[in-house]
């Protein structure tokens, strides 16, 4: 309403009181609670601006460094915050909260980790209700200088901000201080932050919660201790904590992934000398005397197996017994993790006062009322409205948007296919230079062999690309986004969600899925191989599969991504406030108040958390989708996000202005995705042990093709594995396009070996699969069946054996919503109806005087 603007606008101070760290008007009793800055006209003759807002401005402070700076201070009276906190619903103490809390047995271990609580006082709790002014009386409002704490002010007053109208043109409502930023009129809006981060404020009523944060919170030497949600929240509102006490959940939950992961890698570094296929390999007996096929045609060379010794040793570490187990653990930890989470974010719901949680009627943006020219009838209140535009051109940018991410993602996949034909020609180049022939002893066939070289190089490339167009694609999503035109925010970033999590989805993952479930899958044998594009020869794994090469890509890309993130998010804000403080150096000896040192600081982006939520989730997406294969990822990420709760921290406590306190109830779209990640993760991790790792031919031939009637050995083992799973090939069978060149060959030799399971030369169904293949994929398939079956049989007992909402947390809330019917309702209708009582009693003694004596 325009009284409550006019009246939070209309007081405030012209002159600055040299007291740099005060958050109050010179009068110290009013606090400043939202500020504005725009640029003065008349010290600026290129900017113009409208009579309009000249009359809406009715107090500034000129700017200490920059005399075109005007900075109008806004403050909130209690009228107006008891009127608007009843309006927004907003829920305030009722009472101190009686119910007894029971101490957890390891409490005593908890506390080394905690915050000091003699640094950072704990919040009472109170039972809270929807705030009516009519029921002022019940709520606790002992000092009311503390019931509406600062971020609530903060939060009321950026409320009455948005709704203001300030203009009408074409029968067309403007409103909201969001469409005067983007018009350029005010430069800025923001609260201000209560001291700074490195110093203690000087003013005794300032409670330094910025500096507490700083200290006890982003400063890294707290990088071990748990995070004070509680001041978090009061702090900068109930959206940031709940990314944080998120963020935080799911750290702690990866200690555990982390620790399990650690223990298959070493139980894998532990046993790989024990691994009898690799010493096959390596054995100048066994593998010595194995003379392998060229992988490409007529330029490469025979090659021997012994050089792959060194690639086979690690494959054991990370293809073992141990992945199979960590696999099948990770499909449960995934479902705990999401079903702990549900608790614990019920448990913030009731603390933070978001149980019931009654969201506003969101405003359009003012993009979108900006275009609203075309006139429609609402058919529910047959009242003309305006629209941006028409249904047919509704469906026109819906198809055009379509089109675009349509465009964008086939990109990404050209790019893939780009990665493909790079590692199909390098290939070509890396077996020419850096394999020898048999009896060759250079030290670098020991640990770079060509299909190594290729994946390390195709590894880096396709990071760098990935981020190249990461960074053009979110360009292009918020431009297609803002085409689409979204009435609301909240529909605003949840189709940027969307697009960017598809898009991100694709980017980060398809070379991932290229190398588990399609390289060397389709190549042939050499006396038909089959081409890429009709050129390139497929790409064929090593001996031992291509997990190790998919651990290559996966380190690659976490560990670069990890790193480039946390450069950027503390690097670009740091530089860019060094700039600033550069440029101001020469008047820097002049005291600046609060506001003007917090503008000076960089902007919140308008998406606030989206970026940080979409870094995390994609992170979560590695450690769930492709961890068969890298049982590392869980520690990497653990590391990762130990940093980045920090990083976070100091980032929105030092280098941004104070963000605009918001509540929200979880985190939002981000759980479905997540759910669907992790319901994903178990169909790729069983096709990853089935078809990338060499787990499943390896048991097949341990417990069937070792003994008869298949195998020579009297018992089971895994002797004679390699020579059973190599085909044999007649080297005059080559076609010519693909037959070798002559040079590449020595000694007598007329047969080559190769990775498959078929029939040799001179059987009557040679170069055919064999009994083996057969075997093997029946097994494959058999596993992926059980596997999956048994996790989601796990996961849904888990889900249905686990509430949502604990038993503790149900209390509280009853005896909240006990005491809010008592207290606000059956209370006053005791005290009416003991008043209705008294009257009637009044009344009816009033009628019968006058009577009775004509009755006598």
């Amino acid at each position: 309403p325009k009284p409550y603007w006019y009246l939070i606008i209309k007081c405030g101070d012209v002159e600055f009181d040299q007291k740099p760290d005060s958050l109050f008007f010179n009068d110290g009793q009013r606090r400043i609670d939202f500020v504005l800055v725009y640029e003065d006209e008349s010290k600026n003759e290129t900017r113009k601006r409208t009579m309009r807002k000249k009359q809406m401005v009715r107090c500034f402070s000129v700017s200490v460094l920059d005399e075109k700076l005007i900075f109008v201070k806004v403050h909130a009276p209690w009228e107006v915050l008891c009127t608007y906190a009843e309006v927004m619903h907003i829920k305030l103490p009722l009472k101190l909260n009686d119910l007894k809390t029971q101490d957890s047995a390891f409490n005593w271990f908890s506390r080394f980790f905690q915050v000091d609580e003699n640094i950072i006082k704990p919040e009472q709790e109170f039972f809270t209700a929807p705030f009516e002014k009519a029921h002022l009386s019940d709520f606790y409002t002992e000092n009311r200088d503390i019931f509406f704490n600062p971020a609530t002010r903060s939060r009321i007053v950026h409320f009455i901000l948005s709704c203001v109208e300030y203009a009408v043109r074409d029968n067309v409502k403007k409103f909201g201080i969001n469409k005067l930023l983007d018009s350029g009129i005010y430069k800025a809006a923001f609260p201000l932050h209560d001291s700074r981060f490195n110093h203690k404020s000087e003013d005794p009523n300032c409670p330094n919660e910025r500096y507490l944060l700083y200290k006890e919170w982003a400063h890294p030497r707290n990088i071990y201790k748990l995070q004070p949600l509680d001041l978090i929240r009061k702090y900068y509102g109930e959206k940031i904590g709940i990314y944080f006490a998120w963020l935080g959940f799911y750290t702690h939950m990866l200690i555990i992934a982390a620790v399990v992961g650690l223990a298959c890698f070493l139980y894998g570094y532990l046993t790989k000398d024990n691994c009898t296929w690799s010493q096959e390999v390596c054995d100048p007996n066994i593998g010595g005397n194995i003379i392998m096929c060229p992988q490409c045609d007529q330029i490469c060379a025979y090659w021997n197996l012994t050089i792959t010794c060194e690639s086979s040793k690690k494959l054991c570490i990370f293809d073992s017994f141990g992945t199979l187990v960590f696999a099948v653990f990770m499909g449960i930890w995934v479902t705990l993790f999401l079903e702990f989470w549900k608790r614990r974010q019920a448990e913030l719901e009731y603390e933070w006062d978001t149980v019931e949680f009654l969201e506003q009627e969101e405003h359009v943006r003012p993009e979108y009322e900006a275009r609203c020219t075309h006139k429609v009838i609402n058919e529910i209140t047959q009242q003309e409205e305006h629209m941006p535009y028409t249904a047919c051109g509704k469906c026109v940018r819906m198809a055009f948007c379509t089109s675009a991410v349509l465009f964008w993602i086939l990109l990404i996949v050209a790019s893939v296919i780009g990665i493909i034909v790079y590692r199909l020609s390098v290939f070509l180049v890396f077996s020419t230079t850096l394999t020898r022939y048999s009896n060759g002893t250079e030290a670098i066939q020991k640990y770079l062999t060509p299909q190594a070289a290729t994946s390390v190089t195709a590894s880096i490339i396709s990071f760098i690309i990935i981020m190249i167009l990461n960074i053009i694609y979110e360009k292009v999503a918020i431009v297609i986004t803002d085409f689409e035109l979204p009435r609301t925010q909240t529909d605003y970033e949840n189709s940027l969600t969307m697009k960017m999590f598809l898009f991100q989805f694709v980017n980060y993952y398809s070379s991932c899925f290229y190398i588990a479930f399609f390289k060397g899958k389709f190549v042939g044998f050499p006396g038909d191989p089959v081409y890429w594009l009709g050129k390139y020869r497929n790409e064929e794994c090593d001996p031992g599969g291509c997990l190790l090469e998919l651990t290559t890509q996966l380190t690659i890309i976490m560990g670069g991504k990890a790193i480039w993130n946390n450069i950027q998010e503390v690097l670009l804000p740091w530089v860019k406030n060094l700039i600033g403080r550069c440029r101001s150096a020469a008047r820097a000896e002049k005291a600046t108040p609060r506001w003007e040192q917090d503008y000076h600081l960089q902007p919140v982006g308008k998406l606030g958390l989206f970026y940080e939520y979409l870094e995390m989730v994609i992170q979560f997406g590695f450690v769930t989708l492709f961890v068969a294969s890298f049982p590392l990822a869980p520690l990497l990420a653990l590391v990762n996000n130990l940093l980045e709760i920090r990083v976070d921290a100091w980032k929105i406590t030092t280098q941004f202005r104070r963000r605009v306190p918001q509540k929200a109830q979880d985190i939002g779209a981000w759980q479905p995705i997540m759910q669907g990640i992790a319901m994903l993760a178990v169909v790729t991790n069983a096709m990853i042990i089935a078809f990338t790792s060499d787990m499943i031919p390896r048991l097949v031939y341990y417990w069937s093709f070792s003994v008869p009637p298949y195998g020579e050995h009297s018992s089971y083992t895994m002797k004679g594995y390699i020579n059973s799973t190599l085909s044999v090939f007649n080297t005059l069978d080559f076609k010519i396009k693909s037959k070798p060149d002559p040079q590449f060959w020595f000694g007598n030799q007329t047969t080559c070996r190769y990775r498959d399971f078929r029939y040799p030369p001179g059987h009557q169904h040679q170069y055919e699969h064999n009994i083996f293949y057969w075997h093997v994929i029946a097994a494959k398939l058999a596993f992926i069946i059980v596997m999956e079956h048994v996790i989601y049989c796990v996961k849904f007992i888990f889900s249905y054996a686990i509430p949502d909402v604990s038993q503790k947390t149900k209390s509280k809330i009853k005896r909240e919503k006990y005491l809010t019917q008592t207290l606000l309702h059956e209370n006053h209708l005791k005290v009416v109806e003991k008043n209705v009582g008294k009257l009637t009693d009044r009344f009816l003694k009033g009628v019968d005087r006058p009577f009775r004596p004509k009755f006598e």
